[in-house]
């Protein structure tokens, strides 16, 4: 039933081995459906006719190069190639015309400031038109052939819906009906159908949403409205996304939703398109480059620094000068994370166990000061390397504490979709040491769901900020 689904209290117990190897097998069948054909050949159609534009006009090599980098790269950044339900050409129509105009004008700003001569710029401008007149036929072709794939060669996304109320009830008759939206529903998840739920040729499943996701091979789930009184949607959500599936969401008044750049519409219903997972972005492999180059860098440069925090720790308390603590990475991985002490070591070890030792007895003035200013940290730039963790991200939490704030606080479980981090957008906002964990959760939510490299950088400027601001204080 749909209350089953990693209910907050068991999320991490129901995340072991057999969990992480569920997530691959699923990833590694979301990354061969993300091969979208109707994409592939709406680019496929827009390279053949910037080819057949230039061609028409003599453009040089060189002019036909440039021709071919602007359209297609604004096409793209207009998100032409995107994947999509409704195969409307004359839906598309707009934003089509709209980047080639922009490419037009680009192109024409480009040879006007370059000093191209007027034959050169006439040549790509009439390009451009050329390429209009190629290719939106062709688009129109395209979407055609795609609507008849998906009606006659079933062409679908196995589709799995949560919510089986009215609305539920009636986007699964929609995709029955309308098979060219490319959705086929194999089943229903709600533990309080609607009765005409039943009539449906559908499943009303008795299983948690993940085991179902894996089970029926779906590639997409549409969150809709249900009767329960407790259905965790927001849950929902995200399990779906991050077993990779395309995750489709009917918005609270969706009569009066209009449409926008993530809706896609199915006949009357508006869906919000939610982003795919920030760790099956191309961009992720940029973050994870930068990664280990800057914290490679990093930690040459300030191997002196750590050498001579070591060295204080060790005449104020002895061996051992690094502090090794097992904390919860990314899909609930333990491993090892690695600080330049500052407590003196006790009789008893509680450091899986106590929350803070501020105004403990055995922090000394070098362990305050290193607390204070981070330094005690700067270890971590190993576990960057090594892959356990990334500049930015959810600070990693002790197993102990994991357990108990998924059981008291939502969604601190959905923290883990992501690597941990050295930083994060939690801490920038000054929620270090003894604050709220409830903000803290909602923080690294709102960070795994706005993701981008430029949200990375903003958060490593604020951290560089603080620390100053900390050390003038």
């Amino acid at each position: 039933m749909l209350t089953e689904m990693w209910p907050a209290g068991t999320a991490t117990a129901k995340r072991g081995p057999a969990r992480r190897g569920l997530v691959h097998r699923v990833a590694v069948t979301d990354v061969l459906s993300r091969v979208n054909a109707v994409a592939v050949l709406l680019v496929a159609v827009d390279v053949l006719a910037v080819a057949a534009a230039a061609t028409a006009v003599s453009a040089h090599r060189g002019a036909a190069l440039v021709l071919a980098a602007t359209l297609l790269g604004v096409r793209a950044s207009s998100r032409l190639y995107r994947r999509r339900l409704w195969l409307s050409w004359l839906h598309d129509l707009p934003r089509s015309v709209a980047s080639t105009m922009t490419a037009f004008a680009l192109l024409t700003c480009v040879a006007l400031l370059t000093g191209q001569d007027p034959a050169t710029t006439t040549a790509v401008q009439s390009a451009v038109l050329a390429f209009a007149v190629i290719g939106e036929p062709a688009r129109l072709a395209v979407f055609a052939f795609g609507r008849w794939c998906r009606r006659r060669l079933g062409r679908c996304d196995r589709t799995i819906v949560v919510g089986a109320g009215k609305v539920g009830v009636d986007l699964v008759g929609t995709m029955l009906r309308h098979p060219e939206f490319g959705l086929r529903p194999v089943a229903f998840v709600d533990s309080e159908p609607q009765p005409d739920a039943a009539s449906l040729p559908v499943e009303l499943l008795d299983e948690d949403l993940s085991t179902a996701i894996t089970r029926l091979r779906a590639g997409t789930v549409v969150l809709a409205f249900s009767h329960a009184r407790d259905s965790p949607v927001v849950d929902a959500a995200i399990a779906a996304h991050r077993l990779g599936c395309t995750t489709l969401v009917v918005p609270r008044m969706f009569e009066l939703h209009e449409d926008g750049p993530h809706i896609e519409r199915l006949r009357s219903y508006p869906l919000v398109r939610l982003r795919s997972a920030p760790t099956s972005r191309p961009a992720w492999w940029v973050k994870r480059g930068l990664d280990v180059l800057l914290a490679a860098v990093a930690l040459a440069a300030l191997l002196p620094v750590i050498a001579l925090c070591a060295l204080a720790v060790l005449v104020e308390s002895g061996r051992p000068v690094i502090f090794r603590q097992v904390r919860v990475g990314m899909d609930d991985r333990p491993f090892l994370l690695y600080k330049i002490r500052s407590v003196r070591i006790g009789d008893v070890d509680d450091s899986q166990s106590r929350w803070s030792v501020a105004g403990d007895a055995r922090v000394g003035p070098v362990g305050r000061f290193l607390r204070r200013t981070s330094l005690d940290e700067l270890p971590q730039l190993w576990n960057i390397l090594r892959g356990d963790m990334s500049i930015v991200g959810p600070r990693p939490e002790r197993p102990a504490f994991v357990r108990e704030f998924s059981a008291i606080h939502d969604l601190y479980w959905a923290r883990h979709r992501v690597p941990t981090g050295l930083t994060g957008l939690a801490q920038v906002h000054g929620l270090r040491g003894d604050t709220s964990i409830a903000d803290r959760a909602r923080y690294d939510n709102y960070y795994i769901a706005n993701w981008s490299l430029w949200l990375d950088v903003k958060i490593v400027l604020l951290t560089v900020g603080e620390l100053v601001c900390r050390r003038k204080r």
